[in-house]
């Protein structure tokens, strides 16, 4: 091994922290439920509305990520993070124009559609290009990349709260939040950049001698389309996602209308929950390394169906927030193992 292939093998890892400070970023989109009630109680919109800024920025974000994910292949992995990333930093920021019932379409179009497009293609970007830097560990690399993102809420919830309740107009909160979520995908997306022409990880090869190495054939769009094992994976990602946001986004008004806790102690369980949710996709991207993709995508959606089915019928707050760490858990194992299948 050369002193260069040392060199540019051991600065991955600083590639690793920069991916992980943007997605901390992006994934503060999880502590949405934060906002809900305050939101209600100032423009009286309906639990059904309120929420709907969230689900739009949720659908949006696969729209960023494909068009991300083309571009960045043209352009590399850097004009396309900062590019998504000041797109969903601006539309957070335009949120806190929001002044009155009738605006919920700009909370819509700023935060929903401008963040959840800018957050796909900032969110995809890290991701395609730590792949390339870890061949040797694709399966735990795109979990520790992607659990920056579950791990945003831990961080927003508690701050966003907290300036919630030192302002009598909420959408003013948003000002705040879009600079710093600004301030840190820009500094994180100024270390992008993929590895060099011929790269290879010293003994990578060797140590995989004899055996397929998972994941190394690359398909095209057209392809992939031809595959039912294109199908299966999008039916299994749907579900997960589908039962997962359903949750996420009213884990505060649940845990309260279910338990009776405060609105401060279930903010501070959004913000906890978000460790599962970013654990959780380290932790299943690990496993499937050692028991398969597909088995592991079975215990997610079977951990979670057992959960939601035990959830209503819990009156008491500790089992509640044991089964809410639980979806979250399975819901973050997700977006950390389907990068790597």
């Amino acid at each position: 091994m050369t002193a260069a292939t040392r060199s540019v093998t051991r600065g991955r890892w600083g590639i690793v922290v920069a991916a992980v400070l943007v997605q901390l970023a992006l994934g503060a989109v999880y502590a949405w439920s934060v906002f809900n009630k305050p939101l209600q109680a100032e423009f009286g919109w309906s639990k059904a509305q309120v929420v709907l800024p969230f689900e739009v920025a949720i659908g949006t974000i696969f729209i960023g990520s494909f068009i991300g994910g083309r571009i960045q292949d043209r352009l590399g992995p850097r004009p396309v993070a900062f590019a998504g990333g000041v797109l969903y930093s601006l539309g957070v920021l335009l949120a806190s124009l929001v002044g009155s019932k009738d605006q919920l379409w700009l909370l819509v179009l700023t935060y929903g559609a401008m963040g959840g497009i800018g957050l796909g293609a900032a969110y995809i970007t890290p991701i395609a290009m730590l792949t390339k830097w870890f061949p040797d560990r694709r399966g735990l690399i795109t979990g520790i990349a992607v659990a920056g993102f579950g791990f945003g809420a831990v961080i927003t919830a508690p701050v966003a709260k907290s300036l919630l309740n030192g302002t009598s107009h909420k959408p003013s909160v948003f000002l705040p939040l879009g600079i710093a979520y600004l301030v840190a995908v820009v500094l994180g997306a100024s270390f992008f950049h993929n590895p060099p022409a011929g790269y290879e990880v010293p003994g990578f090869v060797a140590a995989t001698t004899g055996r397929a190495v998972p994941g190394t054939r690359v398909y095209t769009l057209g392809e992939a389309l031809r595959l039912p094992q294109w199908y299966l994976l999008t039916a299994v990602l749907t579900l997960n996602v589908a039962c997962g946001i359903a949750f996420i986004s009213q884990a505060s008004d649940a845990a309260q209308a279910v338990t009776r806790v405060s609105a401060a102690t279930a903010a501070t369980m959004v913000g906890i929950l978000g460790l599962f949710n970013g654990g959780g996709r380290i932790v299943w991207a690990w496993l499937s390394d050692r028991i398969g993709r597909m088995t592991a995508f079975l215990g997610m959606l079977g951990l979670q169906a057992v959960c939601f089915l035990l959830l209503p019928h819990i009156g008491v707050f500790a089992f509640f927030a044991i089964l809410a760490a639980l979806i979250y858990l399975a819901y973050g194992g997700g977006f950390g193992t389907m990068p790597a299948t």
